[in-house]
């Protein structure tokens, strides 16, 4: 198969670019093929977002997705930010330029469903349930992708590896992932994509949607905690969004930098929500939807470089998310539009790459954007209220003008300490009415997954996880993990500890990915259609 661009990931930066593509290449009578390969069952599947967006990405993208009624929106009418302690909360005072005025309360799952449909009248081509697994480089350019196909053995059981799938020509190809994607990781070692950059850092965001009748619920209101339950232990903090229609997002955001490897990120999202803040609103309340995901938050110093030979990076596989506005779609529309025009003109002009996009980057408002936040969150590295005095200082005195950069030193899995030099943390049972167990929990993210297809879970070295992770760490895997996807259990016939990884349980949160110590586990794209099915994340 052929085309002009090959696009991978449905989510919001995909569909973006493909518009854009379309939209420009419409424009000049060139009408250059574009397809779209989503791993998800279908589109929007797997794309799950705080999400409070900003409407500036929209708005230059289709001027008119008001009129069109391409997602149903909350105006946002009210915007706090809380300290909370263990038994109060203290009001902050907002930064004027990351307050949510203007901004719309949304379902990113949905908008991506609506804005599928809008591309495919356009001409775009979408395959969900297609996993590209690896790409095609002839000469050192990339050329194009491959899916993955699964079969039976010979024994009519399930292969253990993936078996080729489509061969996918383009004369350009978009990586557009999102967070920790699994062929991103590859080119940005293959090209050296990041050897100007600090490593990446990352976050863990849990969300769950609430069906609410609290005389507390205001449709419109938005409010941002930071504190309790993390306090010094992580950075992090939480939300809830009120939505219409008596419905709630509420979810809580880890940095995975965090050193206690008993430190578990959804049992500290159940503390959150027993928090006396918090409680009333969720009394007599319905959980309807659970997801969780991780997000990019290492800012501009540990972005990779955006072009390699034959494409380009987009979205948050590159790492565009504000993390002080905690704003991120904007920017990833943002950079599928600027991605598309530097792809077209590398198509017309016959360039291997689409090497203005970076140019373009840096003279974006995504770029002035980050620049202006790029020792914020370093800054919390030093703890919660010197990052907080530190944040006060670089606004209000340098205007995010500091002529200084702060660097990120070690990557996330890299920050754990022995689990003999620190103190464990105990974690409550489940209420069961507030707060829930993991099983529960995975059980309203809609899992897809066959129970006899191949892990996508890949252990580099079986015997790692009891050797290393078990005896110094503690398993931290059971405890990062919010999918209760990784269990130590006794084997029966010699009574030793053995790591079960119950690979139908994976939200593609890509945790694992990322904080595994010595980067044992690797996630890659499980069979086609598979992992959860998100409705209103």
């Amino acid at each position: 198969m052929q085309y002009d661009v090959v696009i991978v990931g449905g989510g919001i930066a995909g569909i973006a670019t493909a518009i854009k593509l379309k939209q420009e290449s419409a424009a000049t009578g060139t009408n250059l093929s574009v397809v779209v390969f989503e791993k998800g069952s279908f589109v929007g599947a797997n794309v799950i977002s705080g999400c409070v967006v900003d409407p500036v990405g929209l708005n230059e993208l289709i001027p008119n997705w008001h009129e069109l009624n391409l997602i149903e929106t909350t105006p946002v009418r009210n915007d706090t930010l809380y300290y909370l302690t263990p038994k109060g909360k203290l009001r902050l005072p907002h930064v004027k330029e990351w307050s949510n005025a203007g901004n719309y309360i949304i379902s990113l799952s949905q908008l991506c469903v609506k804005l599928a449909q809008y591309a495919e009248e356009l001409g775009i081509e979408f395959y969900a349930g297609f996993p590209v697994v690896d790409v095609v480089i002839n000469n050192g350019k990339v050329v194009g992708v491959k899916t993955a196909a699964f079969g039976l053995d010979k024994n009519s059981q399930p292969k253990a590896n993936y078996e080729p799938g489509m061969t996918v020509f383009a004369k350009q190809v978009v990586i557009a992932e999102g967070c920790r994607g699994s062929l991103a990781k590859k080119l940005i070692k293959q090209f050296s994509l990041d050897h100007n950059s600090s490593p990446q850092t990352f976050g863990l965001g849990i969300k769950e949607i609430w069906q609410v009748n609290s005389r507390q619920y205001q449709p419109g209101t938005v409010e941002h905690f930071i504190g309790y339950p993390l306090n010094n232990n992580a950075y992090g903090g939480g939300f809830i969004y009120h939505m219409n229609k008596n419905r709630i997002a509420i979810g809580l955001v880890t940095a995975l930098d965090y050193t206690n490897p008993y430190l578990s990120p959804f049992d500290e999202f159940q503390k959150f929500k027993l928090h006396a803040a918090i409680k009333p609103l969720l009394d007599g309340a319905k959980r309807l939807e659970y997801g969780a995901r991780a997000v990019v938050e290492g800012g501009l110093q540990a972005l990779p470089e955006l072009v390699f030979p034959g494409g380009v990076l987009v979205g948050d596989c590159a790492g565009f998310i504000n993390v002080p506005k905690i704003k991120g779609v904007h920017n990833a529309i943002k950079s599928g539009i600027l991605a598309a025009y530097a792809v077209i003109e590398a198509i017309k002009h016959n360039h291997d790459a689409a090497s203005s996009y970076q140019s373009s980057f840096k003279h974006s408002t995504i770029y002035q954007e980050l620049y202006k936040v790029r020792n914020i969150r370093p800054a919390f590295k030093m703890g919660l209220i010197a990052g907080i005095l530190y944040t006060a200082i670089d606004h209000y005195i340098f205007k995010g003008k500091a002529p200084w950069t702060f660097h990120w030193r070690r990557a996330d899995n890299e920050r754990l300490k022995y689990a003999s030099k620190v103190t464990p943390l105990n974690y409550a049972k489940p209420d069961n009415k507030i707060t829930f167990d993991k099983a529960s929990s995975v059980y309203l993210a809609n899992i897809n997954h066959d129970d006899s297809q191949p892990s996508h879970l890949k252990l580099k070295n079986a015997a790692i996880p009891i050797k290393i992770n078990l005896e110094l760490f503690a398993s931290p895997e059971t405890r990062y993990c919010p999918a209760g996807v990784y269990e130590i259990r006794l084997n029966h016939n010699n009574n030793t500890p053995q790591l079960h990884i119950n690979a139908q349980n994976c939200v593609h949160c890509k945790a694992c990915d990322i904080k595994d110590p010595i980067q044992n586990i690797t996630w890659v794209p499980p069979e086609s259609g598979s992992g959860p099915q998100y409705t209103e994340m």
